[in-house]
């Protein structure tokens, strides 16, 4: 029984000696999804010199002990866009392949290629048959990454090297569409429940007024140029006209709404009031108010354009 299954082990040993390189690659790549994990002795068969097809080989650390964050990164695109090559016809498959070379696999390949950085990506064209490059330069191109690390860019660059473009389409990112999902339905169910703020006019009136307010006063004006919220000195009003601070902004259009709020108190309000002594005593508050604050606001126009001669009560 032992003799049986040396036997059968020596001709199972025999077999694979008897198949060509590219029928090792071909079986390679199809076992790891369309990309072959590389050693020396695989880097050496996917390059060989004698080779009739190409190949795009990813030089990478991925090891946690090494901290290549970039290699982290970069390995799903790589790995997308070999399984997309895995999925076109037969014939062209077997005339590209993709490689992945870890350093802590074979750093004597790294050293011989000079290759102190990673990831790193190198096209191998075809060294001799009819796909070797018409100028006779076989030399590796090395992969740009000025795109950045994403799959399609990659695919579109690999194409120019393989027999037909590679057939990448991006995966459907099931986690946006569910975190999406989610959020659509979290509104609806809080658009039922405050409807009745949405639809009530005077919220829609409020909003519209302190918009207003807050434009008017020059909110715009700091915004277009950036202007500080204050003075390093901590002072709010800037001097000039052509000039003006973030809190600024804020105090004029308090200052204005309180004199609005005041004006139509007086004309709308207090006129309909019944009881005579509260009607005097609103007209003489909100007059007071009108008084008040306008000169607040005569005094914060004196401060910013000083020389002007005028004022009310500060």
């Amino acid at each position: 029984m032992k003799a049986f299954k040396y036997i059968v082990a020596l001709a199972a040993v025999f077999v694979a000696a008897e198949k060509s390189p590219e029928q090792q690659l071909k079986e390679l790549a199809a076992a790891g999804n369309g990309l072959i994990k590389l050693d020396s002795h695989l880097y050496d068969l996917l390059t060989s010199p004698k080779r009739t097809w190409s190949a795009s080989i990813h030089f990478t650390a991925l090891d946690k002990k090494r901290g290549c964050h970039p290699c982290t990164t970069f390995n799903p695109s790589w790995n997308e866009v070999a399984a997309a090559w895995n999925k076109v016809a037969a014939e062209p498959k077997g005339q590209h392949f993709f490689g992945t070379l870890d350093f802590d696999n074979a750093p004597n390949v790294f050293q011989k290629l000079s290759i102190s950085t990673a990831p790193v990506v190198f096209n191998y064209p075809a060294a001799s048959g009819p796909r070797k490059p018409s100028n006779g330069n076989t030399a590796p191109v090395k992969y740009d990454f000025s795109e950045g690390f994403d799959a399609a860019p990659l695919a579109e660059q690999l194409s120019r090297f393989t027999p037909v473009p590679i057939p990448y389409t991006k995966p459907i990112d099931w986690a946006k569409w569910a975190t999406t999902g989610v959020a659509v339905l979290a509104s609806a169910l809080t658009l039922r429940y405050i409807a009745f703020i949405i639809y009530n006019r005077w919220v829609w009136a409020f909003g519209v007024v302190v918009t207003s307010l807050i434009m008017t006063s020059g909110y715009m004006f700091t915004r277009i140029r950036n202007s500080p919220y204050v003075a390093r000195d901590g002072q709010w009003i800037a001097q000039g006209f052509s000039n003006q601070f973030g809190q600024e902004v804020q105090v004029v259009a308090f200052l204005y709404g309180l004199l609005a709020t005041s004006f139509v108190m007086l004309t709308v309000v207090v006129p309909y009031q019944q009881s005579p002594t509260k009607q005097r005593m609103q007209i003489w508050i909100w007059t007071g108010v009108i008084v008040i604050i306008y000169s607040v606001l005569v005094s914060v126009f004196r401060v910013k354009n000083r020389g002007y001669p005028y004022k009310l009560f500060l």
